[in-house]
C-alpha cells in the first residue's frame, strides 16, 4: 500500500487576524488536502513556538470537518509529555474520527534540555532514559493495560477496581509512529512493534549517501520486524514506513524571494550525496513536506530536497 502525505507546521506569523485566522487556515488545508486525494496531514507539535501546539486540539476540530483524511503527529517528543494525558486526548480524537489517528512519537531532541527543562521540570534520569520511560508507559496505557487501582474507592470507581485508560481506542496502539534516523533505532522501533518514521534526517554517518543509508534503516527495520514475527511476536501487525521529503512549491518571483533563505541555507548544510555537513542547516518553517507511506516493498527518493523540486 503506498500513501501521500503532507506535514504543516500551521504557522501563526501574525497578521491582522491573529492566531485564530492561522488556526483556521490549517484546518482548511486539511479540508483542501481531504479532496485532493491526500491519505494523512502530519503536523509537528512545537513549545512556545508561533505554531501548532495542542495537535490533538487541533485534530478534534480538523475531525469534525473532514470524514477520511488521517491525522498524524510527526513527532511529539516524549520527554516533556505526560503519557497519560497524551493516551487519553489521542484517544478521545481517534474515537471521534473514526479511528484517523496515527500518533508519532520520539524522544526529543536532547540539546534542548537545558533550555526546556527548567520549564517543564528536571529528572534524575538522563534526557533519552526519561524520554523512553515515557514512551514505554504510553504504550502500556494505549494497550488498556491496569496502571493502578481504586483503593477504597474512587470518584465512581468501585473500591479495588483497577484504573485503566478511558476512553480506549481500539487499534490506536497499532498506530504509534517511532521518529528515527539511525539504523539501531530503526531495529530498536521493530523491536517495539512500532511504526517507522522517517524524514530528512539522518543522526548518524555511515559514509554512504543520504538515500541509501535510509534505505539501509528501513530494511534493517523490516528485517528485524520479520525475525521478531516468525518467533511469534507482534502477531497480526504490519511493518509500516513514512518517509518524508520537502517539497517547496515556486509558482512565481515572490515565492522565490520568500524562500530564498530556507532553500540557500539548506543546500548549503548538504553535500552533493545529501550528507549533511559539518554545521547544522537551517530549517524554516514556513516548507511543506511531503510524506510516502508503503507497508511492503520501499524505493525511497534518490536524495533530500536540498533544491526545490517537483512531485
Amino acid at each position: 500500500m503506498r500513501e501521500l502525505g503532507f506535514l504543516s507546521f500551521v504557522p501563526n506569523h501574525g497578521g491582522t487576524a491573529g492566531a485564530a485566522a492561522a488556526l483556521e487556515d490549517g484546518l482548511r488545508l486539511f479540508e483542501t488536502a481531504e479532496s485532493l486525494g491526500y491519505g494523512t496531514g502530519w503536523v509537528r507539535g512545537r513549545h512556545f513556538e508561533p505554531f501548532l501546539t495542542s495537535p490533538m486540539t487541533f485534530f478534534a476540530a480538523a475531525a469534525q470537518r473532514t470524514s477520511t483524511i488521517g491525522f498524524g503527529t510527526a513527532v511529539l517528543g516524549m520527554r516533556y509529555e505526560d503519557p497519560i494525558r497524551l493516551a487519553e486526548d489521542a484517544s478521545t480524537v481517534d474515537l471521534l474520527s473514526g479511528g484517523r489517528v496515527q500518533l508519532g512519537i520520539s524522544t526529543g531532541i536532547a540539546g534542548y534540555g537545558p533550555i526546556l527543562d527548567p520549564v517543564f521540570g528536571g529528572s534524575e534520569r538522563s534526557f533519552r532514559d526519561e524520554a523512553e520511560a515515557r514512551a514505554a508507559r504510553l504504550l502500556e496505557v494505549l494497550q488498556g493495560e491496569p496502571l493502578g487501582t481504586a483503593g477504597k474507592g474512587y470518584e465512581s470507581i468501585p473500591a479495588g477496581a483497577d484504573l485503566a485508560l478511558q476512553p480506549l481506542s481500539p487499534g490506536l496502539r497499532d498506530r504509534v509512529w517511532w521518529g528515527g534516523g539511525s539504523t539501531g533505532t530503526a531495529i530498536r522501533t521493530a523491536e517495539k512493534g512500532l511504526l517507522l518514521h522517517c524524514s530528512t534526517l539522518n543522526t548518524e554517518d555511515t559514509g554512504a549517501p543520504f538515500a541509501q543509508a535510509q534505505a539501509d534503516q528501513l530494511t534493517a527495520y523490516r528485517e528485524r520486524f520479520a525475525e521478531l514475527q516468525a518467533a511469534g511476536e507482534h502477531p497480526g501487525r504490519t511493518p509500516r514506513v513514512a518517509v518524508g521529503r520537502i517539497v517547496v512549491p515556486l509558482l512565481d518571483d515572490h515565492d522565490r524571494r520568500v524562500h530564498e533563505e530556507f532553500l540557500t541555507g539548506y543546500a548549503s548544510g548538504m553535500d552533493d550525496e545529501g550528507r549533511p555537513r559539518a554545521a547544522r542547516p537551517s530549517a524554516s518553517a514556513g516548507s511543506c513536506r511531503v510524506a510516502w507511506t508503503r507497508s511492503s516493498t520501499h524505493s525511497p527518493p534518490t536524495r533530500p530536497c536540498s533544491r526545490p523540486t517537483s512531485s
